[in-house]
């Protein structure tokens, strides 16, 4: 007889799974030995501390999501099976992501280690595997075949496939988020607007699971319906929990990724400078043409300038040249600096101002 799940239960109950824990130890081993072989080969340029810091706390995730109180009530409360398949799926992979153990491998390894994970990494298979449409296809059906098909069933009637299916969501929720939060030497990458779209495109998926498992009945499929704890839910009440589980939490996950996007997107210097962008290529084709568009009014102005202040005997006869010459500049070069061009349009602007009243004159 389990106690009532809460958090000292979380923390107070444990059970062990050596396979978890095996592995689990050795990717610490590793990574931690990736450490300390940069810090040895590159000592002006350590592995930062803080990726290692994420990194284990990926791993981390997976043991309290397995072995601790939230893997050992996950046969009886429904939603707390729900906290476990999102922190497998959702939460643990961007922290592994975040540790980067494909480029500490290649940082710290030697050919031939260095030369084959490189080419592992750009191999058709891998390719294949981090190709965004293939994880957001497998996301969906990790998602809804685990929760709304017969498969929850068949996972909860065998010891083997639920174990199999903790890794299955581990191995999906890092192929997905890879190209979308990483920045290991694949060969997808992605522009930070289409990382902020796929995301946004797969939220439904966790929303209308969320949602028919709300309002579903005591028929829905992964359901245990036999004798509980009398601390513990009714089956339905326990099934409408699961569902708010997913699209409340699941939905508020993935707005956090969505955040952390545009968070990327802001401290991304070369996004910013680079030009290459849709939104930049857009904006400096827009700018250029509003120039290039004023450039004969620049002259005339400069022209009618120029004869006036001769008559009044030559002062600031040559001011608005400048800025003629370098509007006829950014025209020639193809594009425009921010700054520079902002505060010549602006001097522009203001000339054209000042000369409004006189030419009506």
């Amino acid at each position: 007889m389990l106690a009532p799940f809460g958090w000292s239960a979380v923390v107070g109950q444990w059970q062990f799974a050596p396979v978890v824990t095996a592995l689990v130890a050795v990717s610490l081993v590793l990574y931690l030995w990736g450490v300390r072989r940069v810090a040895r080969k590159h000592q002006n340029r350590p592995w930062p501390v803080w990726r290692t810091g994420l990194f284990v706390g990926g791993l981390a995730v997976i043991v309290i999501a397995t072995e601790s109180g939230v893997g050992v009530y996950d046969d009886l409360l429904y939603w707390d099976h729900m906290v476990q398949h999102l922190m497998l799926l959702m939460v643990a992979p961007p922290l592994l992501i975040a540790g980067q153990p494909m480029t500490l491998l290649m940082h710290a390894s030697r050919n031939p280690l260095h030369t084959w994970t490189k080419r592992a990494l750009r191999s058709k298979v891998a390719s294949f595997l981090t190709w965004p449409v293939f994880g957001a296809v497998a996301y969906t059906a990790a998602v809804v075949g685990a929760h709304l098909s017969g498969v929850a069933n068949l996972v909860e009637s065998s010891e083997t496939l639920h174990n199999a299916e903790h890794a299955v969501f581990l191995v999906i929720g890092y192929l997905f988020f890879l190209p979308i939060l990483g920045k290991e030497p694949i060969r997808w990458r992605l522009s930070y607007p289409m990382r902020f779209v796929i995301l946004v495109l797969i939220m439904p998926v966790d929303t209308f699971t969320g949602l028919i498992l709300g309002y579903g009945g005591t028929g829905a499929p992964g359901l245990d319906t036999g004798p509980r704890p009398a601390w513990a839910p009714s089956p339905l009440a326990d099934l409408h929990a699961g569902g708010a589980v997913m699209w409340i939490a699941g939905d508020g996950i993935m707005f956090g990724l969505m955040m952390l996007v545009f968070l990327m997107w802001s401290r991304d210097e070369r996004a910013a400078t680079s030009g290459h962008g849709w939104l930049e290529r857009a904006r400096a084709a827009s700018m250029a043409g509003l120039v290039s568009s004023h450039q004969p009014i620049a002259a005339a102005t400069a022209g009618a300038t120029a004869s006036g202040a001769g008559e009044d005997g030559g002062a600031g006869a040559a001011e608005p040249a400048p800025a003629v010459a370098r509007a006829a500049r950014w025209s020639d070069r193809g594009g425009i600096d921010d700054d520079e061009h902002l505060a010549d349009y602006n001097a522009y602007l203001a000339r054209l101002n000042q000369s409004g009243p006189e030419s009506r004159q």
